[in-house]
């Protein structure tokens, strides 16, 4: 194997890939990337946890046809290292491994090529087609809420369910839910789960292309799905199960309707949770009376209390809720205002745009001890 390339060629195709190598994997071949050069002056990079895999083709000079697999963190970082100077890279006896520049040169020793796992291959008749801003900004407003708790199941995922000429996206983790919807182009009618996690780096890599195309398209079947941008593929496992009822958990009625300016309540509720913190459950209370909302939180260290004008429908109530819950549906609220939606201390509460149901955000209340 032999190949030759520029500094900042070669250290742009390995940040794109390294977001799929793993640190956590027993496998100390997922902790490398794979390198594949054709005769034809193809450089292919690929990592893969399993789960993620992402496969970056550049153009190369002098290349002679080889592969081997280099240990991901020391080969990124020398590379990143060098100044911006062609780099001469190739392969010896043993799996040695040398990176040369006109200065500096570098002996690796790597792993043999056929030991990295297969990524595999998805069947194209099942597909997507997303805008890309669009594409990014559900998964901004819903994958924060799905579980971390990798034992939970299909929740640690971000339910994708397409209709005809609509998409939705909603995710949950017993305390909170997020539901986007948007109108798009599609002929499908299925649902499909994916990691939080992934869809977050998928978020990062496609934030980060320099394509102009702004259409993404998603290639699925019931294992696997793919998206191809820029001379890269991006292949991602999809959860297998069922997702929640979430419609079921969405109340449909409600005893108090509050709307109010989402910048000072977040900025309110920001404040309190400094209190919050100091205390159990990050609880922060809301008293809604009449044209006003009382935020208080109380610990140890000290109490706070807001208040912010509001127009209220249907009864008072006195509710409490879990301050960075609250936080992170405001974050991804673009809207200046907004409903919430109440019935009882102890039932769920909804979050909306005035305007619109492309957003709901369901968060359920913390019990307010006496």
């Amino acid at each position: 194997m032999k190949f030759k390339t520029t500094q900042s060629e070669l250290n742009k195709a390995l940040n794109f890939v390294s977001r799929a190598v793993t640190t956590k994997s027993t496998m100390p071949i997922l902790k490398g990337i794979l390198i594949k050069v054709t005769n034809e002056g193809k450089l292919t990079l690929t990592a893969s946890d399993m789960d993620l895999s992402i496969e970056k083709t550049i153009n190369v000079d002098e290349a002679e046809e080889g592969s081997i697999v280099l240990p991901a963190k020391l080969f990124s970082d020398i590379v990143r290292k060098l100044p911006d100077k062609n780099i001469n890279i190739y392969s010896g006896e043993y799996n040695n491994v040398s990176i040369e520049t006109s200065s500096s040169e570098f002996k690796i020793i790597g792993m043999m090529a056929d030991e990295f796992p297969e990524i595999g291959t998805v069947s194209e008749d099942k597909k997507i087609a997303f805008k890309k801003e669009l594409f990014k900004e559900m998964i901004r407003k819903t994958s924060f809420a799905a579980s971390m708790d990798e034992s939970k199941g299909v929740i640690v995922g971000v339910l994708i369910e397409m209709r005809e000429n609509s998409i939705n996206m909603a995710a949950l983790d017993g305390f909170r839910m997020a539901v986007a919807s948007e109108e798009t182009e599609n002929n499908e009618n299925t649902d499909i789960i994916i990691s939080a996690r992934i869809l977050n780096e998928i978020n990062k890599i496609i934030s980060e292309s320099e394509n102009e195309d702004e259409n993404i398209e998603l290639i699925f079947d019931d294992k696997k799905a793919v998206i191809f941008d820029e001379n890269s593929k991006i292949i991602l496992r999809i959860i297998e199960g069922n997702f929640l009822k979430y419609r079921d958990l969405l109340p449909q009625e409600f005893k108090t309707k509050v709307h109010i300016d989402k910048n000072m309540l977040f900025d309110s509720i920001e404040r309190a949770s400094l209190f919050a913190k100091e205390g159990r459950n990050n609880l922060v209370k809301f008293s809604v009376t009449d044209d006003n909302l009382q935020i208080t939180s109380k610990s140890e260290a000290g109490n706070v209390n807001e208040n912010i004008p509001i127009k209220k429908e249907g009864e008072d109530i006195e509710i409490g809720f879990n301050s960075k819950y609250l936080l992170d549906g405001l974050k991804v609220m673009r809207e200046d205002d907004i409903i919430m939606n109440f019935n009882t201390n102890v039932t769920p509460c909804i979050f909306k745009p005035v305007e619109g149901d492309n957003f709901t955000y369901l968060i359920l209340p913390v019990r307010i001890m006496a």
